[in-house]
């Protein structure tokens, strides 16, 4: 298995320019960030790069990363000029303070677009919702979930593709797995992975009695086939008829396909097709997403133990959220903000709490 680049890991990575800024010139900041643009198109350019699907698409993914920092950079040297043409003309002098002050904000943003980031942000997600514990409950908590996520990936121009589900025998999900596809699916849905917990009268309640329930969420990129390689020999295939709530058999072909991952135990089972070819499909999209997340979070453990506790680790013990109905009130626990707008949150509008991560997360990566 080829593994991930870990965030910002690489020599003259966004997140080493960005500790070089705090004690050098921002000269030099832009001076380095230029050259490696130089040797990052260079390397574009050579055959034995080029031919290597994996290495090319790893060199255009980094590059892709720097045009933004790299346009800064021109505007900033372009700006520095302006000011000291206008420091050393009198006929200019007034467009000083309106120069300085330029310069000052190209700078922020220049710090602001070189401050670590994930090399996963810009891929397509796979999101997997499990019941937790309240039983019945759970599981219709774990249905308004997947109802939330799709309701918001489409609010976000996002294509979302259910890929299989293991409903209970009410209107609930004992489990359901979909995708979210889209430019930076992963920048916005990896804050939901965590434990979701709700407070609510059930319907079946008849004291009225308010219970409490989970649904764990588990958010990870889409790997490709060049992120990670999955060796055939690796992988025990069985397949079986598939079955529905209750266990009774929904078709009469062995069309559902369970695949076991023999080095690292994962298993992964599809059967909402009812073809095997697209089970098996389906099943190995999932594979590829959990060991491509398992190497992740390996990579991750290894790194300054600070940088986990930014947002929180978005593991599925972790509580990230509560949702109360009787107070109609949303609680983020990672950055403590509450909102009296539940109804609005279920609908999906949750772009508060991602705006509100999102900036959370450039403040840490700033400091």
């Amino acid at each position: 298995m080829h593994e991930p680049n870990p965030p910002g890991g690489r020599t003259g990575s966004p997140g080493r320019w960005h500790t070089l800024s705090g004690v050098a010139d921002i000269r030099r900041l832009i001076e380095e960030l230029e050259r490696h643009f130089r040797e990052l198109q260079d390397r574009m350019s050579d055959p034995s790069v080029y031919n290597d699907h994996r290495e090319a698409a790893e060199v255009g993914r980094r590059l892709k990363e720097l045009e933004g920092p790299y346009r800064l950079a021109q505007e900033w040297r372009t700006a520095r000029a302006d000011l000291e043409a206008a420091r050393a003309d009198d006929d200019l002098r007034e467009l000083v303070p309106e120069l300085e002050q330029r310069i000052a904000q190209l700078e922020e943003e220049l710090k602001l677009a070189l401050a670590e980031t994930d090399p996963a942000d810009s891929k397509d997600v796979i999101v997997e919702i499990r019941q937790g514990v309240g039983g019945d409950e759970a599981a219709l908590w774990a249905g308004d979930l997947y109802r939330m996520f799709t309701r918001y990936a489409e609010g976000r121009g996002f294509k979302v593709e259910e890929l299989g589900s293991s409903p209970n025998d009410g209107s609930g999900f004992k489990e359901v797995t979909f995708a979210v596809k889209g430019d930076g699916a992963f920048s916005v849905f990896k804050y939901e992975g965590g434990t979701h917990r709700v407070q609510r009268v059930p319907e079946t309640e008849s004291q009225g009695r308010i219970h409490t329930s989970t649904a764990t969420v588990a958010v990870m990129p889409e790997a490709e086939e060049v992120d990670v390689e999955v060796d055939p020999n690796d992988l025990k295939v069985d397949v079986y008829r598939s079955t529905g709530p209750g266990g009774q058999s929904v078709n009469t072909t062995d069309s559902a396909v369970r695949i076991t991952h023999l080095p690292t135990g994962i298993v992964v089972s599809m059967q909402d097709e009812k073809s095997q070819l697209q089970n098996r499909q389906k099943a190995l999209r999932v594979l590829r997403a959990r060991l491509y997340e398992r190497e992740r979070g390996r990579q991750q453990a290894e790194l300054d133990a600070t940088r986990r506790s930014q947002i929180g680790s978005g593991e599925r013990a972790e509580k990230i959220r509560t949702y109360n109905f009787p107070e109609n009130r949303v609680t983020d626990h990672r950055i403590k903000l509450t909102t009296h707008q539940l109804d609005r949150v279920l609908e999906g509008q949750l772009d508060e709490f991602t705006d509100a991560l999102v900036a959370e997360e450039r403040r840490h990566a700033l400091e």
